[in-house]
């Protein structure tokens, strides 16, 4: 007997990428950091007071949101924190556009996006990229919300800051979700810097990718406080305690450095400036490329005979591309090489 709701039997899961278990991969297909986290987070581990497990976490994530308001110049109250910027965005979804129509999502962007637009009940409106994967702002018109990576995903350009309020400006009537999972590898300046600015603009964030934090699913949202309490208002009905006390405590210290946040960053960027000179691909604004190729199948299964692994999508428009993460100037030379060969 099948158990399942009729909304569940036509849900279509999201697919995340391979982690295989053997060792000698070069794994280059989730846009995970190639570098540890900051060195104070391992201090905050080897320090970690296991008797503290027995007591539930801080449902605030008081502390968190505090260093990210600091670091943001914003108030404690603009920020939300969940158990990675998926949560959050899985919220904010449920919070401001279940149930409505005519909200508008690049036609090729997050596979996710699509997916709780079918888990909420919400009219997503496919808006097709441009020739070259850019969104035209001038199609986010009149919307009752709009769904936005930016940096886009998996094309890796990013609209301008100007363009992004542009679109604020003209959707007025609903929340504007700026997924910005890659902004620190971009130079087209972060929407965090007017989350307070526009009632409607809603900022989410994550650690997973700039912060090397992926393990402790960490993400938050910046926006004004009356978003805020409608994340808060959402996430207590059904689960008042989301952010682990370790992962408070890790994403804390993460933030507070500063330094090192900027080093690892810069050095992503660098990599990623190596790697599109020797394949001479487009220019890209996250830590990963979209590389265009003869046939993205072939060179697929090929690095995946060579133990290195990739992302290709069988999909219209971009079956001939793979987004391939930025690892260690080591781990692309040998991607390079081999990609070099075939």
């Amino acid at each position: 007997m099948n158990y399942l709701t009729e909304k569940a039997k036509k849900l279509t899961p999201y697919t995340a990428g391979m982690q295989p278990r053997e060792q000698g991969w070069v794994k280059l297909n989730t846009n995970e950091n190639p570098y540890p986290p900051s060195p104070r987070v391992a201090e905050v581990l080897q320090a970690a007071n296991a008797e503290k497990l027995r007591l539930y976490p801080d449902t605030s994530s008081a502390a968190l949101r505090e260093a990210i308001a600091a670091k943001l110049n914003v108030k404690p109250e603009n920020i939300f924190c969940g158990n990675g910027s998926d949560e959050v965005l899985a919220l904010a979804f449920q919070a401001f556009l279940s149930g409505k129509g005519n909200v508008l999502t690049p036609d090729i962007s997050y596979g996710f996006y699509p997916v709780w637009g079918e888990m909420y009940g919400v009219g997503l409106k496919l808006m097709p990229l441009g020739d070259s994967f850019n969104v035209n702002p001038n199609d986010y018109e009149n919307s009752n919300g709009v769904v936005l990576a930016n940096p886009n995903a998996p094309t890796g350009h990013a609209l301008p800051l100007s363009r992004i309020e542009k679109i604020i400006q003209n959707n007025a009537n609903g929340v504007v979700i700026v997924d910005e999972a890659y902004v620190d590898f971009a130079d087209c300046g972060s929407a965090a810097s007017i989350a307070t600015k526009y009632g409607n603009l809603l900022v989410v964030r994550t650690f997973s990718k700039s912060y090397s934090l992926a393990g402790l699913r960490v993400g938050y949202a910046v926006g004004s406080e009356e978003l805020i309490c409608g994340l808060d208002r959402v996430k207590n009905a059904f689960n008042s305690y989301p952010v682990n006390m370790f992962s408070q405590l890790c994403a804390t210290a993460a933030v507070n450095d500063e330094e090192y946040f900027n080093g690892r960053c810069k050095a992503i960027i660098e990599t990623r400036r190596w790697v599109e000179n020797e394949l001479r691909c487009t220019s890209s604004q996250a830590n990963f490329i979209f590389w265009k190729v003869d046939n993205g199948k072939a060179m697929f299964d090929f690095l995946l005979k060579n133990k290195i692994l990739v992302r290709h999508w069988d999909k219209p428009r971009i079956s001939n591309y793979l987004r391939v993460t930025i690892g260690t100037p080591a781990e692309m030379e040998v991607f390079v090489q081999c990609a070099k060969k075939f």
